[in-house]
């Protein structure tokens, strides 16, 4: 199978993604679920996205879709298209599935893949995280994995425009 290929299988929708999440779990592997907009991506994004993955045997990015980051980032993002971001985050050996959701928060496509574990960045309480009650209800867990210093999509961008 050409890379192209094995990069665009790991982009689901979400029937795609429920289905192949509900494999995963039948044969006893742990499925994690994190999401973001992951708009320019930076080692902050890698080191994250590489521990979430060591959590259990699968990993699940929900991608905000372009609609969705730029209401909650502003008109002026993403900077990368959908597709772009969709492509990245698929060709990362330790991603397996990739789901665009077009809300602002993950709830309904948690509702619909169930994982097993949801994960965060730090800078977030695992109190606010969104489904957490979702994943918790079936048993599963919720975490936060520590935010690293100094790498920022927004402080990418500000450097860019400092730089013109």
């Amino acid at each position: 199978m050409s890379a192209l290929v094995q990069i665009e299988a790991k982009i689901h929708s979400w029937e795609s993604a429920q289905a192949i999440v509900q494999q995963w779990q039948k044969q006893g592997e742990t499925v994690v679920f994190t999401n973001g907009c992951f708009d320019l991506l930076h080692y902050g994004h890698l080191h994250y996205l590489a521990q979430a993955r060591d959590l259990g045997q699968r990993l699940v990015l929900g991608l905000n879709s372009a609609g969705s980051v730029c209401r909650l980032k502003g008109p002026h993002r993403p900077i990368n298209d959908e597709r772009t971001r969709s492509w990245q985050m698929a060709s990362l050996a330790f991603i397996d599935a990739v789901v665009v959701f077009e809300e602002d928060t993950p709830w309904e496509l948690l509702q619909v893949l169930q994982p097993d574990i949801l994960v965060k960045g730090g800078d977030y309480a695992p109190e606010t995280i969104v489904g957490a009650e979702i994943v918790l209800a079936r048993g599963g867990k919720v975490l936060t994995l520590p935010f690293i210093e100094g790498y920022s999509t927004t402080a990418i961008e500000q450097k860019i425009k400092n730089s013109l």
